[in-house]
């Protein structure tokens, strides 16, 4: 009978946040206790440590044993509690000493009712957490293993059953170390993105893709069904620059916490894509639930977030891309709190011109009358469309101009994307700006100075085609973006004119005049 503790993690939205483990065995009528305001996940632990105790061969204590998980407002979600609970029961029980180990350690894992231990979500936010907080080990699941060797600093132990750790903790033998295996093996998620070389025709669309993947702009496809649309999205990934380290481990803590990390990759190197169906809620998108998960624009954050059939998805769900699509971030308030999830993506929606798509097909007559037309494209609000920079018209190509001939592949490409990018960074070393999408209006009175004689011409168009403060800006970064992909200084009038070509209206009109 005595009193232990053990450190463990617990996931809120995307932060993980201390948990204090403690056991107390007294004397009475066996029960075992939990609280600390545990989910029905957590509670449901008592069964399965007591059987992995069981049946590792070791004794479980018959009088009354309490566990409370402290700080007892913090509501504690999931199974990762259990490997810490029952360490902190065979040390309160003394049938594992205390030690200095067991006190710098943080412990997480899921117990099988035979004593293995299983896999968790979350378990690198966790790591970086105790690293965070001066623990100089973590102890983990075996699958786990490599996910947590990413931070560096501190000692990674992976364990296959509670009997192993438990002799190990017994006997005063130190646990192996896991060591970090670098994987650069891409991570399609599933997706395999399309080649350049393998769409014919659609030169402006490619040109658009383009410079949407230099500078991070967002992209409205429309177009007749069976266009290219979603060929032209599937292609973007493959000209997109791979992810920097420290994007690496944003984006693979976020694919932890929400359990699609891929189980044969470590660090997910390339820029995810996400295509989630029109049929998809609001809270598919930015997330939430009781304990706050984060949505499609979080799982897309530093990659693309693409919506085919744009209109046909709820208005309302659509309306909450306004927030991160401005800030790159969402705020998700419930009733437990306020989580705030990163959402730097660029969005590529595809959509037809009316609903029968044949609006302005030169082949096929349309039959949608001009107030069904007008309806449909009023499923997507003038806030949401203001916030997309290039908007092309994807035409229908003939049978007749699909041919052999060589075109450009996607290598080529991604090799003028990465040389813009580069080009960007020198100019904002020491910014913290990634892409010219990120520009603040402060950034674009410092980045983006033009002529007289363009600034003239550019606010005469702007005017022209009634622009808002917002549109206007998000042409100027286009604008600076196709300069950057040519590698000069200065903006130019041909560079504001093409930008302006790209901010045509849903029906296709590009004509600007001089």
């Amino acid at each position: 009978m005595g009193f232990a503790f053990v450190s463990s993690a617990t996931m809120f939205g995307l932060e993980a946040l201390h948990v204090r483990v403690e056991t107390d065995i007294s004397g009475g009528l066996p029960r075992f206790h939990l609280v600390g305001l545990p989910d029905t996940a957590t509670t449901e632990a008592r069964e399965r440590v007591k059987a992995a105790i069981k049946n590792t061969g070791l004794q479980f204590p018959r009088p009354v044993i309490t566990v409370n998980l402290a700080p007892a407002e913090v509501k504690k979600h999931g199974s990762a509690y259990d490997l810490p609970i029952a360490i902190s029961i065979l040390v309160a029980d003394d049938q594992i000493p205390d030690s200095d180990f067991l006190r710098g350690t943080m412990f997480l894992g899921e117990l099988a009712l035979d004593g293995n231990v299983r896999s968790t979500n979350g378990v690198l936010p966790c790591v970086l957490l105790a690293k965070k907080l001066g623990f100089t080990a973590v102890v983990v699941p075996f699958e786990n293993a490599r996910e947590a060797s990413l931070v560096q600093g501190i000692n990674v132990h992976a364990v296959k059953t509670l009997d192993e750790l438990a002799g190990a903790l017994k006997d005063g033998r130190s646990l192996p170390v896991v060591e970090y295996i670098a994987d650069d093996s891409p991570c399609d998620f599933g997706i395999i993105a399309s080649d350049f070389k393998h769409i014919v025709g659609q030169d402006r669309a490619k040109r658009a893709l383009e410079i949407a993947a230099a500078g991070g702009h967002n992209v409205l496809l429309s177009g007749s069904p069976g266009s290219g649309k979603t060929l032209l999205a599937r292609s973007l990934p493959g000209i997109l620059p791979p992810l920097s380290f420290d994007e690496s481990l944003e984006v693979t803590a976020i694919h932890s916490v929400h359990g699609t990390l891929p189980k044969d990759r470590v660090l997910i190197r390339n820029r995810p894509f996400r295509s989630p169906h029109h049929s998809a809620s609001g809270v598919a998108l930015v997330g939430g639930g009781g304990n706050p998960k984060p949505g499609e624009i979080t799982l897309a954050h530093h990659g693309v977030l693409f919506l085919d059939e744009f209109p046909e998805f709820p208005r309302h769900a659509l309306e909450h891309l306004r927030q991160p699509l401005e800030e790159g971030k969402v705020t998700v308030s419930r009733a437990s709190g306020t989580v705030v999830f990163p959402a730097r993506f660029m969005l590529v929606a595809a959509m037809n011109p009316c609903p029968c798509g044949y609006a302005f097909d030169k082949e096929r007559p349309c039959t949608c009358s001009e107030i069904s037309r007008q309806r449909y494209r009023q499923k997507i609000s003038g806030p949401l469309l203001d916030r997309i920079d290039l908007v092309v018209e994807v035409p229908r190509l003939p049978l007749t101009s699909f041919s052999d001939a060589e075109r450009e592949p996607s290598s080529a490409v991604a090799q003028r994307v990465a040389n813009a990018r580069a080009y960007a960074q020198t100019r904002y070393a020491g910014e913290h700006i990634a892409t010219n999408a990120e520009l603040t209006s402060a950034h674009l009175r410092t980045h983006c100075k033009l002529d007289p004689a363009d600034a003239e011409y550019f606010q005469r168009s702007a005017e022209r085609l009634k622009l808002s403060a917002r549109a206007y800006s998000r042409m100027l970064k286009v604008a600076r973006t196709i300069a950057d992909l040519e590698q000069t200084p200065a903006i130019t009038r041909g560079h504001l004119m093409e930008a302006l070509q790209f901010r045509s209206n849903l029906t296709g009109d590009t004509r600007m005049g001089s």
